[in-house]
């Protein structure tokens, strides 16, 4: 089988599965996929979304159920997430980042600090933003967000992305497939975008320690070079 027919077939399990669950349990289910693909990133909600809205506009409830729904289940993932995040600390990271090669402690403090200055528009932002709409709940509970305004921002910005992919589910029906083309290429550009990132951090890094490496072993240097010269004299 190749890597396409296997990735239609994943896809198409996907869908069934939201499906059946949406019939079973009412628009809940939507919330409840949409809760797991904030803990579960590679489940789409770009996929999940759109069902709930082709449920709507199906009858089998309201539009504003699926959306309610939809945001209360981010809001539920991402609280999970948020109390990961507040259960590993500061401290704890501190220490896993003085073993990690080209990390430091000082690394979590700048990022914790940075958290606190501009935390609130990362985590609205961050819920319309693929792959890190989930991540973001991590650092909010490492840095210690306050747990109301966490949600007030989370559910904002779950609104905003929610709506936009159910209402294509409700308006486009069996077409939703066209917008969801667009969210492909935006998921790309964010994987590349944060691939460059990582590997410019690495060589950043590498460099500076090759650098430091350079200037404590030149003293040595120096006082062997004297060394040879006082006994040549």
């Amino acid at each position: 089988m190749t890597e396409t027919s296997s990735d239609t077939s994943w896809l198409s399990g996907l869908l069934d599965w939201t499906v059946s669950l949406m019939d079973v349990i009412g628009p809940a289910g939507a919330g409840v996929a949409i809760a797991l693909e904030n803990l579960f990133p590679p489940l789409p909600s770009e996929v999940v979304l759109p069902m709930a809205g082709l449920a709507a506009s199906a009858g089998s409830f309201t539009l504003f159920e699926a959306l309610a729904w939809t945001t209360a289940g981010s809001i539920v993932g991402a609280l999970l997430l948020y109390g990961l995040g507040a259960s590993v600390g500061v401290d704890r990271l501190r220490r896993v980042a003085a073993r990690v090669p080209l990390l430091n402690p000082q690394d979590v403090d700048r990022t914790v600090g940075w958290f606190h200055r501009h935390g609130s528009k990362a985590v609205f932002f961050g819920r319309m933003i693929p792959i890190f709409r989930s991540l973001i709940s991590i650092p909010a509970g490492v840095a210690r967000m306050p747990v109301w305004r966490f949600i007030l921002l989370t559910g904002a910005g779950s609104l905003i992305w929610n709506s936009v992919f159910v209402l294509a589910g409700y308006l486009l029906g069996e077409s939703w497939h066209i917008i969801e083309r667009y969210a492909d290429v935006l998921q790309y550009l964010v994987i590349g975008g944060a691939a460059l990132a990582v590997a410019w951090f690495g060589f950043v890094r590498t460099r500076a320690a090759v650098a430091a490496s350079r200037r404590r072993s030149s003293p040595v240097e120096d006082d062997a070079r004297e060394s040879v010269t006082e006994r040549a004299g």
